[in-house]
This record gives structure tokens, C-alpha cells and sequence, in this order.
């Protein structure tokens, strides 16, 4: 979609029309009366709430399935769900990608919504169609009276997706971003720079590396310059062979600001890898934890039986109490003791949550005991005589961290990427959770193939006979010896430096500059 061009259009009433780079679907400057707040966030309100109610409906009944109706021993069930949520939770990189560079936004949720629907009908299909279903009756055992509503859900899931397709009517409503190409170009260019003249010394003063004045920027800010990373200032040195021509190839002469937000995304690079732990902690609550559920008893008054899948609400309730605590109470406090407009600063906030996924592994390494103790004094009973609310804790501990770390990332990515790449921040933080949940497959398979070498698998045929609470503590291990390498990282972190004077030396910022700019 290509904005047409509009004559002296800023000379119009800027009250009536809206001049902030984005159009509306004919490609012309849009009318702010009719474009845009609640009457195009009505649609996309829907639509999102349609993804999430069939991420959510899939995601939390997923290792249920896999067990009761397809039949797979716990390990393989518990390695199928992981491979699901790391694909769904790592495609935004994607997705996010096209629609910042070539597609647009509202094309690509478009496109994606019908990739969606086409799915849930295929899921749909195939609880019906017979030549679709994953095993017939004279293989497998028939599910159990209270999982014959497969296919009733499955239809539900579709038909909520089929009507939030409906996002196409708010079209005219709506305000369009033009793709701006891939935001990955840039970053490649200040490498490709600071290789061509990785020869020349550095200049003893930042001030002299090439920058643009600010009445010069288009969009964005300008960023300071910082001293990490220093290999990287070559591609903003100035040769004196270089005349105006040559300042505009961009693959041989980037701006301190593009050599920052290449350095933006180096650093964030530790810190993503040092949040996988938690990614991994995090996953078990879909697998292990929902399968316990399974196995306890779920009555409470007048005989209803709590379907395993809604325990997780209590990680929901556990995550909106600690937002709500922290940003009402905790933010206010800290900020009037620190100094620090956020309270504390973003990666302290990542950590607090990583120490609550600590605690909820070793609760649920005790719980997991507990229950196998319980099985081991009446075999015929089981754990049916432990109350479901025992894992409550467990679920209640983990919502808890998550308030505090994935809300945490979310704030973290989106605030520290590049001004052109922040839609991809949100992408960012479920890359962590998607490659978490690919290296919690690959754990399970490890712990599983060396224990059973040494002795028995802690992985058996059901939960009865596997040993997750020895698994729980291991976790809680591999995320504790974590903790000291992410401290050492977080310590030694650089927080993205903004330029906030209007002067053009845009190099050389003052010490007021990155006190602003500290998160």
C-alpha cells in the first residue's frame, strides 16, 4: 500500500487529519474522526480475544489428549506439547518480521487469522471424519465418558475464530503502517562498515564518529554513544578520503545511532540466553503440571468435577495479583526510595521473578512426593485421596513469577530494541518461552535416556511410575546455578542511552543524558 501524495497536506486543519506516518486503507492521510481508537479497536479486540481463547483452549488440554485420546506415554505427550508451544510462541519473529518489512500489519493478521481458522477446522475434522481421527477403536481404547466433548470444543474454537475473521469489516476504520523493508538491513550494514575499515584507529574523541543532526532524523531518536563494543565505532568513522557522495552509502558509513542499535541487539543476546531457564520452569506448568491435575481428586461441592485444564487459572490469578501488587504498591515505594521512575530497574524485575520459579520447582518437587507416597501406601486408591488444591501452591508461585518476569521481558524487549524494531519486542519475549519449550524436549530426553542407563527412567509410562519430583529439583537446580551467571550479566548491563539534547555533537552526550535513559 502506497500513500499517494497530498499538497501542502500539514496546511490542512491537523486537528481534522492525522499526521503521524501512518494512512488509512485508500493510502491517503487519515481523517482522525473516522480512523482509528475505539472504533477500530473494537475489531482487533475481538479478533485477539478469539487467538487467545483457542491458543489458551489448545494449550491447557493439549498433554490431556495427547494421553488420554492418542494414547502417548507421558514423555512423548509431554516432548509433543513442547514442540507445539515452541513453534506457536517463535513464529512472531516471523510474522513480525514480514509484516514490518514487506506484507504490512493488517495484512499479516489477516493472513494469519485464515491460517488459524484453516487449522481449527482440520482439529475439527478431525474429532468426525473417521479416516481422520488419530487411531481407531479397534487399535486404541475408546476415550472415557468425560473426554467425549473433544470434538464439541474443537467446533467451539472454530466457529469464535470464524467470526473474528470479521476484522476485514473495520478496514475503513482502521490506520495503516507502510512497510518500511526489513529492519535487519541496517544492523547488517554497520557490520559490513565496521569490517571495511577495521584497520582504522578509533578517534580518542566519540564526538568525532559521524552522526546526523536531529532536524535531519525522519523517525526515531538519536542515541548516545557508548564505550562496549568498541570494534563496532568503526563503521561512524569519518575517512578523510570520504566526500558527501560516499557519506550516503550506507554499507560503507553508519551513524552512531545505528552502530548503538547494533550494539542494543549484541547485548540483549546474553540476557536472552540467560532467561531460558526460567522458559524451561515455565513450560512444565502446561505438561507435568496440568497432568498431575489428572490424577487427584477434582470434587469439590455437590459433586462437580473440575476439569484438569482450569487449575491453570490459578497462575493466571497468581501473575494479575502480582502486577497489581507491584505496579499499585510496590512501583510507588521503590520509586520514591531509588529514585528510579520504574521502581527498580527492568532486569531486577526479570530477576525477582526467576528466584519465584526457583521456589515453585522446589514446592512442586515436595508436592510430586508427597502424591507418589500417597500412591505407594494404597496402590488400588492412588492419589485420588489428595485433594487437586495441593497443586495449587505450585500453579499460585509460577502466575507469580510470571508477573514479574514475562511482564518484565515484555517491558525489557520493547523498551531496549531499536525504535524500528519495537513491534518486533513482544516477538522477542515469546522467542524465549518457544526456545525454552524446545529445550525442555530436549532435557526431558536426555534426563530420561541417562537415567534409565543408571538405573530406572524418571520418565514411566504414567506419572505413578516416573519420578518428576527428582526432574522439579533438577530444574530448580539448573535455574539456581543460572541465577549467578544472569546477576553478573544484569550488573554489568548497558541500558539504552538516548540523546535528549538538541545539540548536533550528538555523539558526545552528558552524564544528565544517561541518567534519563537508565532503566
Amino acid at each position: 500500500m502506497e500513500p499517494r501524495k497530498i499538497a501542502g497536506a500539514k496546511g490542512i486543519d491537523e486537528e481534522k487529519w492525522v499526521y503521524d506516518s501512518s494512512v488509512d486503507h485508500k493510502g491517503m492521510v487519515p481523517l482522525r474522526a473516522s480512523t482509528g481508537v475505539w472504533k477500530a479497536s473494537l475489531f482487533i479486540i475481538a479478533i485477539e480475544f478469539s487467538e487467545r481463547l483457542s491458543y489458551f483452549g489448545i494449550a491447557s488440554s493439549l498433554i490431556i489428549y495427547l494421553t488420554k485420546v492418542m494414547h502417548n506415554d507421558l514423555k512423548t505427550a509431554a516432548r509433543g506439547v513442547n514442540y507445539w508451544s515452541g513453534v506457536t510462541t517463535l513464529m512472531p519473529l516471523l510474522g513480525g518480521f514480514v509484516a514490518d518489512a514487506y506484507l504490512g500489519r493488517f495484512s499479516t493478521v489477516f493472513v494469519s487469522s485464515i491460517a488459524y481458522l484453516l487449522g481449527l477446522i482440520l482439529l475439527t475434522m478431525s474429532q468426525f471424519l473417521p479416516s481422520l481421527k488419530a487411531c481407531d477403536g479397534d487399535v486404541c481404547q475408546e476415550p472415557r465418558k468425560d473426554h467425549m466433548s473433544w470434538g464439541a470444543a474443537d467446533v467451539i474454537l472454530t466457529v469464535v475464530m470464524a467470526l473474528s475473521i470479521a476484522i476485514i469489516i473495520g478496514r475503513p476504520f482502521y490506520r495503516y503502517r507502510v512497510p518500511t523493508g526489513s529492519p535487519l538491513t541496517p544492523l547488517l550494514q554497520v557490520l559490513v562498515a565496521a569490517i571495511k575499515k577495521r584497520n582504522l584507529p578509533n578517534p580518542s574523541n566519540p564526538a568525532d564518529l559521524y552522526e546526523v543532526p536531529k532536524s535531519q532524523m525522519d523517525q526515531g531518536r538519536l542515541l548516545c554513544h557508548t564505550q562496549k563494543l568498541k570494534f563496532l565505532d568503526k563503521a561512524a568513522i569519518l575517512e578523510d578520503t570520504e566526500n558527501a557522495a560516499e557519506k550516503q552509502i550506507p554499507w560503507r558509513l553508519a551513524t552512531v545511532t545505528k552502530v548503538e542499535e547494533m550494539k542494543l541487539i549484541l547485548n540483549m543476546i546474553p540476557i536472552w540466553l540467560a532467561t531460558l531457564p526460567f522458559g524451561i520452569s515455565v513450560a512444565q506448568a502446561s505438561t507435568f503440571f496440568i497432568k498431575q491435575c489428572t490424577t487427584m481428586n477434582r470434587k469439590i461441592a455437590n459433586g462437580f468435577l473440575i476439569p484438569p485444564a482450569s487449575i491453570y487459572a490459578i497462575a493466571a490469578i497468581g501473575m494479575i495479583f502480582s502486577v497489581t501488587i507491584y505496579e499499585k504498591v510496590l512501583v510507588p515505594i521503590l520509586r520514591r526510595m531509588t529514585g528510579n521512575e520504574r521502581g527498580i530497574k527492568i532486569l531486577q524485575r526479570i530477576g525477582i521473578g526467576m528466584l519465584f520459579s526457583i521456589l515453585a520447582m522446589i514446592i512442586s518437587a515436595l508436592v510430586e512426593r508427597k502424591r507418589l507416597s500417597v500412591v505407594e501406601k494404597d496402590p488400588v486408591k492412588g492419589s485420588l485421596s489428595m485433594t487437586v488444591f495441593w497443586l495449587a501452591p505450585q500453579f499460585l508461585i509460577i502466575g507469580i513469577g510470571d508477573g514479574f518476569t514475562l511482564v518484565g521481558l515484555q517491558e525489557y524487549f520493547y523498551d531496549q530494541v531499536p525504535d524500528s524494531m519495537r513491534s518486533l519486542g513482544i516477538a522477542f519475549y515469546l522467542s524465549v518461552i518457544g526456545a525454552a519449550n524446545f529445550i525442555s524436549s530436549l532435557l526431558i530426553t536426555i534426563v530420561d535416556h541417562v537415567t534409565e542407563k543408571y538405573g530406572k527412567s524418571w520418565f514411566g509410562k504414567d506419572l505413578n511410575s516416573s519420578r518428576l519430583d527428582n526432574f522439579y529439583l533438577l530444574l530448580a537446580g539448573i535455574t539456581a546455578a543460572n541465577m549467578v551467571t544472569y546477576v553478573l550479566l544484569a550488573r554489568r548491563y548497558s541500558y539504552k542511552n538516548v540523546n535528549r539534547s538538541v545539540a548536533v555533537a550528538v555523539a558526545d552526550c552528558s552524564v544528565d543524558d544517561w541518567a534519563n535513559s537508565v532503566a
